[in-house]
């Protein structure tokens, strides 16, 4: 049994066991495409069907991957379909399996108030946003935030980390962000929430004429 019962792989150059990071991003981003989605199905719809499929589902593959073997997770067997011709990027497993025992315990949670006891509660909405920005997280930034919790509770560096944040000297700036840049940043989202609400006047102005509620000069601009 001890052939299929592990967590972690053994390669050389490597003191401890490590996983491919590259599989985990690629498993992450394939659960998190269904999570938003059942997440706002239920939210639009108040149905629930679609969220206790995938929170079964969510919760059998992260125990699959914490208590048998990560190779046979299905999220991460697709994962690494994905990713197979890609060079491996191998992280430490102990702060991984940390990190996913997490999302396992909200999962489970997850699973009992869902699917067994079907309890309406406030705490699945906010359970399930943590979910998703863990997930968004790892996927579109390669940050562990299992991991660095698991360097904050055990009070040790984690060895291997992804993008090799263990190693670098935190105090040396790798890539400077010019507050040109940052400008550029703030310039559009005030631009993007700008449009947005001019957008949304015109669409409560354009709704209320259609209705016969507003003057002609509001209409002026639809005739």
């Amino acid at each position: 049994m001890k052939k299929y019962l592990y967590f972690g792989e053994i390669v050389d150059g490597y003191d401890i066991p490590v996983l491919n990071e590259r599989e985990a991003r690629a498993g992450a981003g394939i659960l998190l495409l269904p999570a938003m989605f059942s997440f706002f199905n239920a939210y639009v719809t108040h149905s629930f069907f679609f969220t206790k499929i995938f929170v079964t589902f969510f919760m059998l593959d992260f125990f699959i991957r914490i208590f048998i073997n990560p190779k046979y997770a299905p999220s991460l067997i697709l994962g690494r379909f994905f990713v197979q011709n890609q060079t491996p990027e191998y992280v430490g497993a102990p702060q991984k399996r940390f990190a996913w025992a997490i999302g396992f315990l909200l999962s489970v949670i997850m699973f009992l108030m869902i699917v067994i006891f079907e309890i309406m509660t406030p705490i699945k909405i906010i359970i399930c946003i943590l979910c998703i920005g863990l997930l968004f997280s790892e996927t579109a930034f390669g940050i562990c935030i299992g991991c660095i919790i698991y360097h904050k509770v055990y009070s040790k560096n984690p060895k291997y980390c992804p993008g090799n944040v263990c190693e670098v000297d935190q105090k040396h700036e790798i890539q400077h962000i010019s507050i040109i840049q940052w400008s550029i940043v703030v310039i559009f989202l005030m631009g993007t929430l700008y449009m947005g609400t001019i957008n949304q006047t015109s669409i409560e102005n354009t709704m209320k004429c259609a209705a016969g509620k507003c003057s002609t000069g509001k209409c002026g601009s639809s005739m």
